[in-house]
């Protein structure tokens, strides 16, 4: 597979060298903490018509928004293009995909209907883990990878990568992507792109957002995101079940280390006696963070087949990525996520432990008193 060295004549100052990835591709990384350098996205897009786009496990709106605003970039070129996840889109995300192009791996969507992909487009994700069923059918491939992602962790997927970890979201380098290739966005493109920058960047308060989000944020409402619209359609249609749900859950809330770690846990039984659904405990960890005085925050919550998915943020100093990477997770340090086989209790117990010992090892001298685990 000749076709990732000819992209690149003379390696650019970013070039981190080549290896032989998965199926024996070699593939050049590219990963410069500012910028990225898309010259070498050009040719591979331009010499591949049937694209596939995909993105993590329980895609939350970085992750559709940015396989939207690809794929609007990718049909303006005139290629034929299919987004398949690895999990459907919750219920709270269908008004950001209103033509239904996101597509679910498994049942009539499986390898087969995906045998004439020629170039494979991962968004939002670097890591095996976040791709399910759908990674496993992409290691008995040698179809071409591109990987546009922003997280810290990642693994070696066999594709060329394009990332910037500092980035406040995937969202925004798919908007730098089309701004380089002179794409013009749909107003359903810039919707979803604006949605899925908003939501990493906690409504433009996380501290990655800086003064270049918000210039991208104006550009997306030039091109006809309605911030109102789109904030109505996130916060504002929540279910009873889904304040019920929130209710019991803070509830159970915890504080340990001297008041520097809160923590809570979902049930399954929960969702069953309230009637709500895993995505209704969306963004519940971050107002584990409202507690004054915390500096790190975990929710634990219970999936139908015992699995457990944690969320875990941080108001700095302590890197939870490197907590989640534990467990085989990942994301950033101040925000990251893994998924630990169950029971809920002994899985809860791994992690409540990693945590003390991550904010024990601070070297400020106002966690020197967190007792050991």
């Amino acid at each position: 597979m000749e076709w990732f060295q000819s992209t690149i004549e003379s390696p650019p100052q970013n070039f981190c060298g080549n290896f032989a990835g998965e199926a024996g591709l070699q593939v050049f990384i590219i990963r410069d903490m500012n910028t990225i350098d898309w010259k070498p996205i050009v040719p591979l897009i331009e010499s591949h018509q049937r694209i596939l786009v995909s993105s993590h496990v329980r895609p939350d709106a970085d992750a559709i928004g940015s396989a939207l605003g690809l794929a609007c970039l990718l049909k303006h070129l005139g290629k034929t293009v299919r987004i398949v996840n690895p999990s459907a889109p919750p219920a709270n995300l269908f008004w950001i995909d209103p033509e239904q192009m996101v597509e679910t791996f498994g049942g009539s969507v499986n390898g087969a209907s995906l045998a004439e992909t020629d170039l494979h487009i991962i968004v939002d994700t670097s890591a095996w883990q976040q791709l399910g069923e759908l990674g496993k059918w992409m290691r008995t491939t040698t179809i071409p990878r591109i990987v546009i992602d922003h997280h810290v962790s990642s693994d070696d997927l066999g594709a060329m990568e394009f990332k910037d970890t500092r980035s406040e979201a995937t969202g925004s380098l798919i908007f730098r992507l089309c701004e380089f290739m002179n794409v013009p966005l749909t107003q359903v493109a810039a919707t979803a792109l604006y949605a899925a920058i908003a939501t990493d960047t906690g409504w433009f308060r996380f501290p990655a957002t800086n003064a270049q989000t918000m210039q991208i944020a104006g550009a997306l409402m030039e091109r006809g995101a309605d911030p109102t619209d789109i904030y109505r359609h996130l916060y504002e249609q929540s279910t009873l079940a889904r304040l019920h749900l929130c209710g019991r859950v803070l509830g159970r809330a915890q504080l340990d280390a001297d008041g520097l770690l809160a923590s809570t846990v979902v049930k399954w039984s929960d969702f069953v006696e309230l009637g709500a659904v895993p995505a209704d405990t969306e963004d519940l960890v971050n107002e584990c963070l409202r507690i004054a005085g915390t500096r790190a925050a975990y929710i634990g919550v219970e999936q139908m087949n015992s699995q457990i998915k944690f969320s875990f943020r941080s108001r700095g100093g302590l890197n939870v990525a490197s907590i989640a990477e534990k467990f085989g997770g990942g994301g950033h340090k101040q925000a990251a996520g893994a998924t630990l086989p169950g029971p809920l209790d002994v899985a809860h117990a791994r992690v409540h432990a990693a945590m003390l010992e991550g904010l024990k090892a601070l070297p400020d001298p106002a966690s020197s008193s967190i007792p050991a685990s």
